[in-house]
Formats: C-alpha cells, sequence, structure tokens
C-alpha cells in the first residue's frame, strides 16, 4: 500500500465510518500529508506499512521547532488516528506512533464577552438593511443556543421546534441533539423568517436552511466570521473575537448564572464532559470573591 492509496482510504475512512466534518477530515489528512512531504525531503522510502517508530520520531523532533506545541500536538493525534485506522483494517499490526508522547501544551482557555460587549454588538447591527434582521436572528441564535459556526449555517426550518421551545441541532459527526430556545431568540427568529426571508429569491436546494445571503443561498462561515469582525470594528471592541466566542459566552454565562455543569455539556453537544469543564475557569475568580467576602479567616 502506497501513501496515496492510504491517505485516500483513511479519508473515506473518516468520512463513512466516523462520519466526521469535512474540516475534520481535510486536518486528519493534512497530518498525514505533512509526514509524507517530509519523508520525501529526506529521500526515505518507506511505506505506511512499514514505516518505523523512529522515524516518525524524527519527523516530530523536525517540525517541533517549526510549530507551537498545541499545532505539534494536533499533527500527532493526527497521524495516531492514521495508524489506528491501519491497525483496525489489519494492514498493520501495532500502531508505531503508540510510544511517542504528545507535548504538554495546557489548556486554553476560551475567549469571552460579557453581556454588555454581547448587547453592544447585537444594538450596532444596522436593521434598516433587510440582511440587520438576519444578523440580528443569527446572532441571538449563536448566542442563545450556544452554536458552532458550522450548526447555526446548518440550522434549517425542519428542525424548529417553537411549540415545543426546541431547535434540533446536528453536530459533530453528524450526531443530533434537542437544544432549548429562549422567546427572545424565537422573537427574533420570527421577524427574520416571516418578514425578510420570506421575500427572498430562494434557489433550489436551499429552501430549508435558516439563514440565506441575498441571492437566497445558505449562508457560508465565512460570511457569519465577516460579520462578527465588521461589528466588533465598528463598536471598538478590542477583542480578537469569532463565532465562537458567542458558543463560549453562552456556556460561561449560564455556569455564572448557576447551571450544572452537566446540562451545559448536554447543550453545547461535548461528547465528554472534561471538555465543557474549560469553562470552570470562568468562575474561579467569583469563587475567590465569595471567599474573601464570606470566611472567617478572610
Amino acid at each position: 500500500m502506497n501513501w496515496n492509496t492510504a491517505i485516500k482510504d483513511f479519508n473515506s475512512y473518516l468520512k463513512i465510518e466516523r462520519g466526521l466534518s469535512y474540516n475534520s477530515i481535510t486536518n486528519y489528512c493534512l497530518d498525514v500529508q505533512k509526514l509524507r512531504v517530509f519523508l520525501n525531503e529526506k529521500g526515505i522510502e518507506v511505506s505506511p506499512l512499514t514505516i518505523e517508530p523512529e522515524i516518525l520520531q524524527q519527523f516530530i523532533y523536525e517540525i517541533s521547532g517549526e510549530v507551537n506545541p498545541r499545532s505539534q500536538a494536533r499533527t500527532i493525534s493526527g497521524l495516531k488516528s492514521f495508524f489506528d485506522y491501519l491497525v483496525f483494517e489489519d494492514y498493520r499490526k501495532n500502531n508505531p506512533m503508540e510510544l511517542i508522547e504528545t507535548p504538554k501544551t495546557g489548556r486554553k482557555l476560551p475567549d469571552t464577552l460579557s453581556e454588555d460587549e454581547i448587547d453592544s454588538l447585537i444594538k450596532a447591527i444596522d436593521l434598516s438593511k433587510s440582511e440587520g434582521e438576519r444578523n440580528r436572528a443569527m446572532l441571538e441564535t449563536l448566542y442563545g443556543c450556544g452554536l458552532r459556526v458550522s450548526e447555526l449555517i446548518n440550522l434549517r426550518l425542519s428542525d424548529l421546534f417553537f411549540e415545543e421551545g426546541f431547535i434540533k441541532i446536528t453536530g459533530k459527526g453528524n450526531k443530533q441533539r434537542f437544544v432549548p430556545i429562549a422567546n427572545l431568540t424565537k422573537k427574533y427568529l420570527n421577524i427574520y423568517i416571516n418578514q425578510v426571508r420570506l421575500h427572498l429569491p430562494v434557489q433550489k436546494e436551499h429552501e430549508d436552511f435558516v439563514f440565506l445571503n441575498r441571492r437566497g443561498k445558505q449562508l457560508t462561515r465565512a460570511m457569519v466570521f465577516t460579520i462578527v469582525k465588521q461589528l466588533a470594528r465598528k463598536t471598538g471592541l478590542n477583542k480578537n473575537i469569532s463565532p465562537h466566542t458567542f458558543r463560549h459566552s453562552f456556556a460561561t454565562h449560564l455556569l455564572q448564572g448557576g447551571a450544572d455543569l452537566r446540562a451545559i455539556q448536554q447543550m453545547l453537544g461535548h461528547e465528554s464532559i472534561t471538555t465543557t469543564e474549560v469553562y470552570m475557569h470562568l468562575d474561579r475568580l467569583d469563587l475567590a470573591k465569595v471567599l474573601n467576602k464570606y470566611h472567617p479567616r478572610k
């Protein structure tokens, strides 16, 4: 088996068997491509089935001088998955990445927005333009439901269960979950759907998507990023924010309001509770204030 065939088969496995998103599949395959480029540059002739840990260790050492620990850890994870796949399919008997350690990266703390900052961003939307109502509904949904940007742009009219108070979300790996929706979010979605979207020239195969561009096609990830960045500049917000910042803020504000961590995990669609626990750090300052105010040894 050569590298081309192995990467192509790995791509199909990630898509069909694992049900991963396009972006995740692309990143995994790029990790293997990096290894392949390294082997070509060094003149090392070895196949995916015969490569040894020593060569992989050499590759990891090489990239450690070019990328930060987080990117290095990502590449190691991608290669481990690739060789796990080869073992799973009985192409190899062992994973040569097994003994290669992942660098300590620490946990990256997510950026968040205060409630006032979110209000300022939404108030800065120009509602005199037709896309203004869409953008307001979009940001209210991002923040009000804690969605990923991919989940937002793929939200469909048939996923909205307003009477029951939920929306159906298709997340990573095509896993579905129901997320509660607040009355305010419903209000702005209804205004956009019934007063603006209704008059758009909706293109074929885009009829069910909630958020559309002016040409009646599904809104893109890039467009959502652009809208958020423009609003941040308009309000003079001195933070590097993205659509994902609204998701982080959703989780943070729920936690600060006393919500149960497992409930937040379910709403965010995190497979593991440890992923959700990253938000616990944001409550520590509040906890310190409580200690300083009420503990007898303050």
